[in-house]
Formats: structure tokens, sequence, C-alpha cells
């Protein structure tokens, strides 16, 4: 049986299905990920968060964040870090999590958003090669948390010098919070 799903904007689910849908494919203890200090304080880019609805549910999700690479330079290049891709627990290895990152990656090529030629995240790389990720450019990046380097990737486009990845520093500015 082949599934049958659409991909919608993220804003039009409830965003607590989505924190059931992330709770279910990544346990209820996912905040203390080093993922989420990456983007904290962050909300998702719109333009670039879909979700897939098969019969009008809840099956899939991704959320693309807008972070930095805080240099040792003391540059900051912006990127999107992707992620989490989320499919419901009953409805994985069908696709649903493939189209999600597909939709992501298309979208954000066409240009537009800031950071948009330089995708990251954290992941298997066995999954991930399949969308152009690996880890050529993220060997001397440092992340707020543990982490696997070998599951540091980024697409063709990031930045290849040192530095820490962190939430976007220019997100801040009028709110009266420092970095």
């Amino acid at each position: 049986m082949h599934a049958v799903f659409d991909l919608v904007p993220i804003a039009e689910v409830a965003a607590d299905a989505v924190e059931a849908l992330l709770d279910a494919a990544f346990g209820t203890d996912r905040h203390g990920r080093t993922a989420y200090r990456v983007r904290e304080g962050m909300d998702a880019i719109p333009e670039l968060s879909f979700a897939a609805r098969e019969q009008g549910a809840l099956v899939g999700s991704i959320q693309c964040w807008p972070v930095a690479l805080h240099g040792d330079d003391g540059g900051q290049t912006p990127m999107v870090m992707v992620g989490p891709v989320a499919v419901s627990p009953a409805r994985q290895n069908i696709g649903i999590g493939r189209a999600l990152m597909w939709r992501a990656i298309r979208v954000a090529m066409a240009g537009g958003i800031a950071g948009d030629d330089a995708l990251m995240l954290i992941g298997d790389p066995e999954y991930y090669d399949q969308f152009g990720y690996d880890d050529a450019a993220t060997g001397a990046w440092r992340l707020p948390g543990p982490f696997e380097p070998r599951r540091l990737l980024a697409r063709a486009g990031a930045p290849d010098r040192p530095g820490i990845v962190g939430p976007r520093i220019a997100h801040f500015a009028g709110a009266g919070k420092s970095a």
C-alpha cells in the first residue's frame, strides 16, 4: 500500500500536536539534548518548517532554526539547523521523513532566508548522506553540550572554520538579551 500524506506549513498544525509527536518519536526527555541548547531562545523558521498529515492526522514534522557559527575569529556566519525530523513510530520507513527533508532543502535552496546556503544538523550520517549532508566542514565546530563529532553534519556551503554553533545573536537585537 502506498502512503498518501500531505505536506503543509507547520503553522497549520496545533503546537501541542507537534509536541506530542516529538515526545512519541524522541521521548519526553528530549529537551535535555544538545540540539535544544544550540537553538535555545530561537523560534523555528516558519518558511522551512513543515508537517505531514495523513487523512488529517499529524504523522510527521520538520523544524528548521536560525543558528550561527560563532567563529573563533569573532565572525558570525548565519546557518539553518535542520531538525528535529519526527515521524510517528507507527508510520516510519514509508518516506514521510524523506519527503519532509527534501521539502525543507528545496525551499532553502530557493533562497531568501538568512543562512539558507548553510544547512546543518545533528544526526546519523548513514541516513542523512542521501540528502547531501556530511562532516567535511564540521570538524572544528563545537556545540554547547556533548555530541558525537561524526553526527555533526552539514551540506555544501557551510563554513569550514573553528567556532561554536549556537543561537543567532542578531535575533536578540533589541530584545534586551546578550549572548
